[in-house]
């Protein structure tokens, strides 16, 4: 599901799935809008005939006495832009936590690496969950913003880890850990491809558990926490990709593409290359995004 494999084949179908404009370049005709417009109300439906059991920790069918989803306080919106084929698509991501971590790291970037418990159910035409899990693991480590699908993203953030208490030759132990519930429209997962036994525009529910992060996590090494190489500011590094080859900054060693590895581009040798400015025509541009300097303290 949500591990790179599972991604790669979805880059693949998605290939076959695309038609060829008149420049032979591929387009996806698929309505996103509308199938954004449609996932939305499809969970508000789910909502409205589920509810939270505290007693037993899982989502069930609306009873009497209790309190759908819809109207319950914990359950939280947050609007969520992606841009598909040039156009920007609106999506409503929900979460409900139904405990917050103590640890001091506070919350996950969107682009953190994180240690998770989790496990996803489909939501089948809004009205039930699937009676199995399509998949479910524990104490795995995943990268946000890079080997998941973007509803995770965008959702774990909302939850602070736990403590780790692990005592010595004993198995990895945390306590206060952050749990909670993403409800994902599929256009924040598998769109209209699909992935294994999730059906294409099928939205899902995964139960997580944040037990710890990596602060600030710098998954390409290049001396720059990832969050920090969101350039426009826009809260998604993901967009972000200085010398256009593919290859966005928080994951390019090279981010402007000069030959010199970004983390060898800090003049001053102080650990961080955003505050070495070598060129006095464009003294405000960084050498490691400045593909006309290549000073390197290699």
């Amino acid at each position: 599901m949500i591990k790179f494999k599972h991604l790669f084949l979805v880059g693949i179908i998605s290939l076959i799935t695309y038609a060829c404009g008149s420049d032979g370049v591929a387009v996806d005709n698929f309505d996103h809008t509308a199938q954004a417009v449609k996932d939305n109300d499809t969970l508000v439906k789910f909502f409205k005939n589920h509810y939270y059991d505290v007693t037993e920790s899982i989502v069930k069918p609306l009873v009497d006495g209790e309190t759908a989803l819809f109207d319950d306080p914990k359950l939280n919106s947050q609007s969520v832009t992606e841009t598909i084929n040039g156009d920007d698509i609106n999506y409503t991501l929900y979460s409900y936590v139904t405990q917050q971590g103590t640890s001091t790291k506070g919350f996950p970037t969107v682009v953190d690496s994180v240690l998770v418990n989790y496990s996803g159910k489909r939501i089948l035409n809004g009205e039930n969950l699937s009676e199995n899990d399509f998949d479910s693991n524990n104490n795995l480590w995943f990268v946000l913003g890079s080997g998941v699908i973007r509803g995770w993203s965008y959702g774990v953030p909302n939850v602070k880890g736990g403590e780790n208490v692990t005592l010595p030759n004993e198995p990895l132990t945390f306590s206060g850990t952050g749990k909670v519930l993403l409800f994902i429209p599929s256009g924040l997962a598998y769109r209209n491809i699909g992935s294994g036994s999730i059906q294409a525009n099928e939205n899902l529910m995964f139960t997580i558990e944040l037990l710890d992060i990596v602060v600030d996590t710098d998954i390409d090494g290049d001396g720059i926490p990832g969050i920090l190489e969101d350039l426009d500011g826009d809260g998604i590094p993901w967009n972000d990709d200085t010398d256009e080859n593919g290859i966005v900054n928080f994951l390019d060693r090279d981010d402007d593409g000069d030959g010199v590895l970004t983390i060898n581009e800090d003049a001053n040798k102080d650990g961080d290359p955003r505050n070495d400015f070598s060129d006095p025509e464009n003294p405000t541009l960084p050498d490691y995004l400045n593909i006309n300097i290549r000073v390197s303290n290699e």
